[in-house]
């Protein structure tokens, strides 16, 4: 009724100034049948009728039926659509600079999110011919709908004193076509008076504003014809205005389409603020709001571990489908390889069938699941060598060589025709530049290698190549997913390999034995795998600050955190409270380096007086943070056998209070410094040669630990793991046997 109301005006005057201005034959018919306050009659109900036509068809939006209850108002879910112009597509970039380009980024996407964007509605509202081009599922429809329901509003922001009519090209199936008819039969269905004679009365004033939607979706056999027609069509009406869409591949491919007087934009993939407000406007229901639903979906998906769900979120269909997942299950499965390949099997099939689109004759020989088989090949093979972007003569070969391996495929297929027909249909490989292709989606290409590794057996073979790769974590993480009741198998093969990396170096043999031995009889009920990890994150973090080669550094600081990441997978609960603790031993460290960097420099010669008083500041600021308060202290007690832990408190805090001061001597700094180092040691029961690390130790250590968190987040993700032997590994973690 909102709509009705809004739009009634608007469109109810240029119907009645379209019947009235009609001339010639055509006002004839018109005024012929009725006089002027009948035509002015007819005229309102008409624009009446149409809007509410409009509305019913083509603004109420519901996908995906199996998961949607019911359809929602366009208008409550829209999300502003931004534009890409033609000069900001790639076209003739090289696969080393596409690559440089995507890694920079640091991102997890392939759009070219850097170039200018447009807002959507004001493009079309400036332009007369529009093309609107983007991949499957990109909101090229909606778009169109859009416009035209803007419109349709007495104050719309089209602004054009016109009317809208949508016409769906997949529908130009007989070889007569006839845009002026189909035109034509969407009036006479509201009741408008004369309906033909009204169609050619709008033409001629340049009344209408023509939605083209779905340029690709028209049969193939159909396609030229239709793409003549319309050409003619336009030059012959040409004060009228058009948008049309079409996916890129279809537009831009080597049979491609090109209309010399459209305007060319691409709809860009969303952003962040696209992505939240969707969530916003999807999450709108009373119960919704009094939940904060949207702000718990938002927050969820910025957390680090669900970089590759919101990466797919870029895809407004596949951000449909995720808000519908969310809305059943009020969060994110963990099991995420069921969610991607449902993701992939909207792409591939589903989608096309939704929309009752007409498959090419390929697909005759070449089903879905066969395509899931090669598309896994190619995704696989490019991951091992670390491509994300393949020439075109690259991977129309590798499709070829599958076809001649692949038994009962039909003759006539070839690769460069099966890489048309999954470019144009279901947009999964998109080509990025000349004769250059990725998968639509990193997450995608991740989950297709997976699938191809539990298809063809090869969970060994990554675990022994890549488990230290953070490179191929997500893949992990899918594969425990994919192997079901095998997942315990696999996670046990990552913890023998886990050890490897720590065998042939006695000094890190020694820090797991002792995060073992100085835990082992501590009063706090963590479990024993918790507890190592603290110990360990502490050790770590402790070394770290005091390293002075920056790749040592590094590689303890990740060490450190993957070591606080194990502890977190485990006793979430506790996390919060053991990484204060931990920041507090950190603190010490830090403070310790400080000052013995001022008793050095006290000592020479020519150091300046603002060096050491920057220090000194420093020494102040990190000396706050190096007492520990009855929380982080508990903790301590709660981890460490050493009874030592009890009195450490009251010995931080005067070490607080007795620093140097700004004219003590470098001595006096160094005393301190010791005192401070020797407070922790003895706490730990660590000697000073304990932390010496050189570059390999520190390298093996971070990968040992990296790989027993992603063993934990692989966990999280399989299907079913049995208890028994779970509890079994889990008591073998962060051990190593004497």
């Amino acid at each position: 009724m909102a709509l009705l109301e809004s739009a009634i005006g608007g469109i109810a005057v240029t119907v009645i100034e379209t019947t009235l201005k009609a001339g010639g034959a055509v006002a004839g018919q018109i005024k012929g049948a009725y006089n002027e306050t009948q035509a002015k009659q007819k005229a309102l109900e008409a624009a009446q009728n149409y809007v509410q036509r409009y509305d019913q068809r083509h603004c109420q939006v519901k996908v995906m039926p199996g998961l949607m209850k019911e359809p929602l108002p366009l208008e409550d879910i829209y999300t502003a659509v931004k534009l890409l112009d033609d000069r900001s597509i790639q076209y003739f970039a090289a696969v080393d600079d596409l690559e440089a380009t995507y890694r920079a980024k640091g991102r997890r996407s392939f759009g070219f999110s850097e170039s200018p964007r447009q807002d959507g509605i004001q493009v079309a509202n400036n332009e007369q011919y529009l093309m609107v081009l983007g991949g499957p599922g990109i909101g090229k429809s909606t778009f169109l709908r859009k416009i035209g329901l803007e419109a349709l509003r007495k104050n719309g922001q089209i602004q054009r004193g016109c009317i809208p009519v949508l016409i769906e090209l997949k529908e130009l199936r007989d070889e007569a076509i006839d845009l002026k008819q189909k035109i034509a039969a969407e009036f006479a269905t509201c009741g408008f008076p004369e309906a033909e004679a009204f169609a050619g009365a709008s033409l001629a004033q340049g009344k209408l504003l023509v939605l083209l939607d779905g340029l690709d979706e028209v049969p193939t056999q159909n396609l030229n014809r239709v793409v003549e027609h319309i050409e003619t069509f336009v030059d012959a009406h040409s004060n009228n205005a058009f948008v049309a869409s079409c996916r890129i591949a279809a537009y831009r491919g080597s049979h491609g389409i090109c209309f010399k007087c459209f305007t060319d934009v691409t709809l860009a993939e969303f952003d962040d603020e696209q992505i939240e407000q969707f969530i916003r406007r999807w999450f709108r229901s009373a119960l919704d709001l009094e939940s904060g639903t949207a702000d718990k979906y938002w927050e969820l998906l910025q957390k680090n571990e669900n970089k590759a769900t919101k990466e797919l979120a870029q895809t407004p269909l596949l951000l449909t489908f995720l808000c519908l997942v969310y809305d059943r299950q009020q969060t994110l499965p963990t099991q995420r390889s069921a969610l991607y390949g449902k993701a992939l099997d909207i792409l591939l099939s589903e989608w096309s069938a939704q929309k009752r689109l007409e498959q090419d004759p390929i697909y005759e020989g070449f089903h879905p699941d066969l395509e899931k088989v090669l598309l896994a090949q190619i995704a696989y093979n490019s991951f091992e060598q670390d491509q994300l972007f393949f020439l075109k003569d690259d991977i129309t070969y590798r499709i070829g060589k599958f076809l001649e391996d692949t038994l009962n495929v039909s003759k006539h297929l070839d690769g460069a025709s099966v890489l048309r027909a999954i470019e144009r249909q279901q947009g999964v490989l998109v080509e990025r530049a000349t004769d250059i292709y990725s998968f639509s989606h990193l997450t995608l290409q991740e989950y297709l290698t997976a699938f191809h590794i539990k298809e063809e057996g090869l969970d060994t073979e990554l675990i022994v190549c890549h488990l230290a790769d953070e490179r191929w974590r997500e893949v992990f993480l899918l594969v425990t997913g994919l192997l079901g009741n095998k997942a315990i198998e696999f996670l046990t093969a990552i913890e023998v390999t886990a050890r490897i990396y720590i065998e042939t170096y006695p000094k890190l043999i020694a820090l797991i034995q002792w995060a073992n031995t100085s835990t082992v009889d501590s009063r706090g009920q963590y479990k024993p795998v918790v507890k190592r990890a603290t110990a360990i994150a502490i050790y770590s973090a402790i070394y770290s600050a005091s390293a002075m080669d920056i790749d040592i550094y590094s590689a303890l600081d990740s060490a450190s955190a993957s070591a606080s990441a194990i502890y977190s997978a485990i006793d979430t609960a506790s996390a919060s409270a053991i990484d204060s603790a931990i920041y507090s031993a950190s603190a010490s460290a830090i403070t310790i380096n400080i000052a013995i960097d001022i008793a050095r420099a006290s000592d020479t010669d020519i150091a300046r007086a603002s060096d050491i008083d920057i220090a000194i500041a420093s020494a102040i600021d990190s000396a706050s943070d190096i007492d520990i308060d009855s929380a982080s202290a508990s903790i301590f007690v709660a981890i460490f056998s050493n009874p030592k832990f009890a009195e450490l408190p009251n010995q931080l805090e005067h070490m607080a209070q007795t620093m140097p001061d700004r004219d003590a001597p470098g001595s006096a700094w160094q005393n301190w410094a010791d005192e401070l180092e020797t407070l922790w040691l003895d706490a730990l029961d660590i000697t000073q040669e304990n932390l010496t690390f050189d570059r390999a130790e520190a390298e093996a250590l971070q990968n040992y630990l990296y790989a027993i968190e992603l063993l934990l987040r692989c966990k999280a993700s399989a299907v079913r793991i049995p208890k028994q032997a779970w509890a079994e590994l889990e008591d073998r973690l962060l051990t190593y046997p004497s």
